[in-house]
């Protein structure tokens, strides 16, 4: 218990650090270059006092919970034993086929879509465009879009680290495919997409991603950890955008062709009337 009360009010002193220089920005410009009272100063101390109580313990949490359990599956599942032993291959002198590693593929699709779906960035951006919109972007309908792109990000992340593709190949191939995209996916779309690869490399999605890839890197014969085990956030930041604009594309198809057919049975119904 002492020590769980020590690490508490050592991430919240930690926490008060970091959020200062917020808390100074904000009234400095309030009180010396707007020049005017900030209303209503009792509930605004409550609610900075209620952000640093709530980020001490979601990070004390995620320093608990999270990430030990995170570093621990990462490691097991990219135990070469463990590999293996599921891929059938028990001779140790038998290279592993990237094929072999399917287990950690969809654990990479199913951590990069669960901690973006957590992220609390995420959450705030899009409940933002839901309500700056007027509904028209759904909030759960973006996250979900986001959480495919990292989802999908990850797991080609991991494919490329058992592989030993060049990153920068990925890279580029999935720009030129966002340049693409932003040409032709709707305008409105294109901010909040973009802004979308950013808000999912947060507190939740980055440890464990890294410890994934570090892992990985560090098991697979041939592998540098420094070289390979990074650049999972590269794409865990590069996809969602592609998910988004594709998810506004194919609303946009989905919605054309429901008023194309709407018009077609109206002007159907009236040549039946004449």
């Amino acid at each position: 218990m002492n020590q769980l009360l020590s690490d508490f009010f050592s991430v919240f002193f930690a926490t008060i650090q970091d959020v200062l220089p917020i808390v100074v920005i904000i009234f400095g410009f309030q009180l010396l270059v707007i020049r005017r009272q900030i209303p209503r100063f009792s509930k605004v101390l409550i609610g900075f006092a209620y952000v640093l109580i709530g980020l001490t313990l979601f990070l004390l949490g995620l320093e608990k919970a999270l990430f030990p359990i995170g570093r621990l599956m990462a490691e097991q599942l990219t135990n070469p034993e463990f590999i293996r032993e599921w891929s059938g291959s028990l001779d140790q002198s038998t290279a592993l086929h990237w094929s072999d590693y399917y287990w950690v593929f969809l654990f990479a699709f199913a951590i990069g879509a669960s901690t973006t779906i957590a992220e609390p960035s995420l959450i705030a951006v899009a409940i933002k465009a839901n309500e700056v919109s007027g509904g028209a972007i759904g909030v759960w309908g973006l996250r979900l879009a986001v959480a495919l792109g990292v989802a999908v990000g990850i797991a080609l992340g991991t494919w490329r680290i058992v592989t030993g593709y060049p990153i920068h190949w990925f890279i580029i191939a999935g720009y030129i495919v966002v340049v693409i995209q932003t040409t032709f996916a709707p305008k409105l779309i294109v901010p909040l997409a973009y802004d979308s690869g950013g808000v999912t490399t947060s507190t939740v999605t980055v440890p464990l991603v890294a410890a994934l890839g570090l892992g990985l890197a560090e098991t697979v014969p041939g592998r540098s950890a420094l070289i390979d085990g990074f650049g999972l956030i590269a794409f865990a930041s590069l996809f969602p955008m592609i998910s988004v604009m594709g998810y506004a594309q194919i609303t946009e198809y989905l919605a054309a062709r429901e008023k194309q057919k709407r018009v077609l049975a109206e002007n159907e119904g009236v040549n039946n009337a004449l």
